[in-house]
C-alpha cells in the first residue's frame, strides 16, 4: 500500500525559505519518478516539479525555475523541495506525488502540507 507523508509545511513571510519533506513507504521507491504538485485555495491542481526515479534529471514550472529545488535520498526513500525566496502566490497545499517507472504521470499522492506565504 503506497503510502506518501509530507511535512515541513507553516507560514513564512514573502522572500522566505521552506523545506518540504515527504516520507514515502510502500513500493519500491527509487524505481519511480516523483512529484511534488499544490493546490491553492479556490484553485486546481497544479504540478509544480517532478525527478527522475535515479535523480539525475529535474523539472519545474517556470514560475518556480531558479526558487525551487526537487532532490530525493533514494536510500531513506524521502523527496525534498526546497522552497526560497517564496511568494505570496507561491500560498498552497503542496502534495508529494507519485509518478510512474518511466514518466511523472501521477498514480497517487499523499495529503499535503500547507504553505502560507503571508506578512
Amino acid at each position: 500500500q503506497v503510502q506518501l507523508v509530507e511535512s515541513g509545511g507553516g507560514l513564512v513571510q514573502p522572500g522566505g525559505s521552506l523545506r518540504l519533506s515527504c516520507a514515502a513507504s510502500g513500493f519500491t521507491f527509487g524505481s519511480y519518478w516523483m512529484n511534488w504538485v499544490r493546490q491553492a485555495p479556490g484553485k486546481g491542481r497544479e504540478w509544480v516539479s517532478a525527478i527522475t526515479s535515479g535523480g539525475g534529471n529535474t523539472y519545474y514550472l517556470d514560475s518556480v525555475k531558479g526558487r525551487f529545488t526537487i532532490s530525493r535520498d533514494n536510500t531513506k526513500n524521502m523527496l525534498y523541495l526546497q522552497m526560497n525566496n517564496l511568494k505570496p502566490e507561491d500560498t498552497a497545499v503542496y502534495y508529494c506525488a507519485k509518478g510512474s517507472k518511466d514518466g511523472a504521470t501521477v498514480t497517487a499522492r499523499g495529503q499535503g502540507t500547507q504553505v502560507t506565504v503571508s506578512s
